[in-house]
């Protein structure tokens, strides 16, 4: 494809519009990947740090190509909030773009007439799209074919070694074989170390470009600090958050903890939000446009507000510690774009490594549950959805779905419309590389505890995390005398924070729906519950700031059963004076889940209640086949349904008098349990069942 010579100098005209200044030049590095993929239709690995530019070479080669006469551009980009970035920076500089995600499905088929007709330069598409079977194989070929670029976004996600490896990734070295001759192919991330930055060059195919700059960011003032106890946390953050310049973001680890932080906030006169997985799209989007208007201080934020979020942020605050300093360096790196000094403060906690522990569980399952979806499937013959495939092997919603769509990319299984089938073909479960990735996990886990402890440079730390050659120390975090932060908060604060964490009380919604496929495992039950249980309450959840620590203790595998701790007892008290005015009436007996872990624990508190509220234990919900072990199926509903049916009968110690009845139990998981245990009391005479428990496990 022939171009002028001066291609340099419009190259840097498309960059001036995108970036909205005149005197905006290209780095080198940048005009190498341009040049690369316009003149030669190479393919370019970019590993550069956050806000060097990266988008700015696809956008601009984008530019070049189609006044070229190429197709457009294909951006596999993974999260919404990148996309909307990316499609408002693609408008600054005349380029038409469009998306295509899980968000816009009544969109799709415009989109697609309006790439025939060429009115779209860029194309958005998330990874998952690549697995659904009517893009696949209706929309995907069409692209592949006159695309003028595939751009690969956050391309550490394509390798099982990133700290944020994706399935749906895998996909696209199926997809990068079958792109037609001279159709040039960009990868760009911002966190690959050498192994990481290796593995995706190798997928990218052979003759790959790789241009790796400095990971050092400039404007970071890294530090760690450490408080002993959550209230010392909450309360120094709600006292100095104002002392931060601009807006910034506040990541936790759990989304119960965005909740509790973001309304502790609140109180503290601060305009904050909680931001997580669970916020809907339309939600997202309005808090983003907040945060990037300045309307919000802070987003109180999981990593779903993460890769490519490109706001001009003073700061970043991290309430708990990520598991991988690679990860750290990732959410960090939304601090300090566009702005000439930004504050990084990392205050971990001693629940950390709990909640990295729970992360870690979550790994690729082991062979026999493996090997079971897959005679399942063969046996069925016909598709099967993923509820249905629940019945068959006891694995959560989100892994099965996960190891499906890695043993659809090893050709094992095959995703159709109505669900999945089995190909027959041969799979090898390759223990040893999971066994790899998870001492690759454990691995940054120690280092992630290392850089809290570090006396060194703490960019270094992070640079050399990720094999940067050029890491020195930068002169700027709390270990090299650049940025001293007070450590000390008052006494005032700690009481409102501490006040805050003490406060108990979680509601416990009722299950609505049976699991879908029950009858596949021989269980007569389907569709609404209408003998189900009334709105719960907790004391609180494992994974909260505040009662979190002790409810943790307290059921800790190793930890001796008892009476309910004395602290414990006066929070439950408090519960059921906050919650009683909300009872349909007032209940007239109570019932308890029989424990086989922790017996004393579960029949104190039952009996210690009905004494305190002048009630008899009316009834057990009591162990008949000790045989089914406690927890059985928790990984999915409809497992967990049949071994609680098998586990639990009802048993009645007094006639039930046709009013309320107060069902108690230690902890609850799924909530199947409370809802087998609540059917039962309704179908003995109970008019209404209030489950009442003493911790959430998430």
């Amino acid at each position: 494809m022939p171009i002028a010579t001066s291609a340099r100098d419009e190259a840097e005209q498309h960059l001036r519009a995108l970036v909205g200044r005149e005197d905006a030049r290209l780095h080198d590095d940048q005009w190498a990947a341009i040049e690369a993929l316009v003149v030669e239709q190479s393919r370019v690995l970019v590993v550069q740090k956050t806000g060097w530019g990266k988008s700015a070479v696809y956008f601009v080669a984008t530019a070049l190509l189609r006044g070229l006469g190429a197709g457009p551009t294909v951006i596999i980009s993974p999260l919404l909030a990148l996309m909307r970035n990316q499609i408002e920076a693609a408008e600054r500089a005349g380029i038409k773009a469009a998306t295509i995600n899980s968000t816009n499905i009544e969109d799709w088929q415009a989109i697609r007439a309006r790439v025939e007709a060429g009115e779209i330069d860029v194309l958005l598409v998330s990874p998952e799209r690549l697995n659904n079977p009517t893009f696949r194989d209706e929309v995907l070929p069409q692209l592949t074919e006159t695309a003028g670029l595939l751009v690969v976004d956050e391309a550490h996600c394509i390798s099982d070694w990133g700290h944020d490896f994706r399935p749906d990734y895998r996909r696209i070295r199926q997809m990068l074989t079958t792109l037609p001759p001279g159709i040039p192919v960009l990868a760009t991330t911002a966190t690959a170390n050498a192994r990481v930055t290796g593995d995706v060059a190798e997928q990218l195919g052979s003759d790959v470009l790789v241009l790796r700059g400095s990971l050092d960011r400039e404007s970071l003032h890294l530090a760690v600090l450490q408080l002993e106890r959550p209230e010392q946390r909450l309360a120094w953050l709600g006292e100095h958050l104002a002392d931060f310049d601009g807006s910034g973001i506040i990541y936790t680890l759990t989304v119960a903890a965005t909740q509790e932080v973001a309304e502790h906030l609140r109180s503290r006169g601060h305009a904050v939000a909680a931001y997580s997985g669970q916020t809907e799209a339309t939600e997202r989007l309005s808090l983003e446009q907040d945060l990037l208007a300045g309307r919000l201080k802070a987003l109180v934020a999981t990593s779903a507000l993460g890769m490519g979020f490109d706001a001009r942020l003073g700061f970043v605050v991290n309430l708990g510690a990520p598991s991988s300093p690679v990860a750290y360096y990732q959410q960090v790196g939304r601090a300090g774009r566009g702005t000439g000094d930004a504050t990084v403060v990392l205050m971990p906690a001693h629940e950390d490594r709990d909640i990295w522990r729970y992360f870690a569980s979550l790994a690729f399952p082991p062979e026999q549950h493996v090997r079971t979806t897959l005679r399942a499937l063969a046996e069925n013959g016909a598709p099967m959805s993923t509820a249905s495939l629940e019945t068959y092997v006891d694995l959560s919603r989100t892994r099965l779905e996960t190891m499906l769509k890695v043993l659809d990319v090893d050709g094992a299984v095959d995703r159709v419309r109505g669900g999945w089938t089995a190909t027959g073909q041969e799979w090898a479960y390759d223990q040893e590389r999971y066994d790899r990735v998870a001492a690759a996990r454990r691995d940054e886990q120690a280092a992630m505890l290392a850089y809290i402890a570090t006396d060194g440079c703490r960019m270094r730390f992070l640079r050399e995390q990720l094999d940067d050659p050029g890491a020195e120390d930068c002169g700027r975090c709390d270990n090299c005398g650049g940025i001293d932060l007070p450590a000390g908060v008052s006494g005032a604060a700690l009481e409102q924070a501490g006040e805050r964490l003490r406060r108990p009380g979680v509601t416990l919604a009722p299950r609505k729906m049976w699991p879908s496929a029950l009858a596949n495992l021989g269980i007569d039950l389907k569709g609404k519950i209408s003998e189900g249980a009334e709105e719960g309450r907790a004391v609180g959840r494992l994974t909260d700031l505040g009662h979190g620590q002790m409810l943790r203790e307290l059921f800790r595998p190793e930890a001796p059963d008892g009476a309910v701790p004395r602290p414990l007892v006066d929070a439950v008290l408090k519960v059921l004076g906050d919650w009683h005015p909300a009872w349909p009436a007032r209940p007239t007996g109570v019932a308890y889940v029989e424990s086989a872990r922790r017996p004393r624990l579960v029949h104190s508190l039952a009996d210690g209640l009905a004494r305190y509220l002048h009630l008899p234990l009316v009834a057990r919900w009591e162990i008949v086949d000790p045989d089914v072990p406690p927890g059985q199926g928790a990984a999915n509903s409809a497992q967990r349904v049949a071994a609680v049916g098998r586990r639990f009968s009802l048993a009645v110690d007094e006639p039930l008098d046709g009013g309320p009845v107060l069902l108690v139990d230690d902890l609850m998981g799924t909530g199947w349990t409370l809802t087998m245990a609540a059917r039962a009391l309704r179908r003995a005479g109970a008019s209404a069942v209030l489950p009442l428990t003493l911790g959430v496990e998430s």
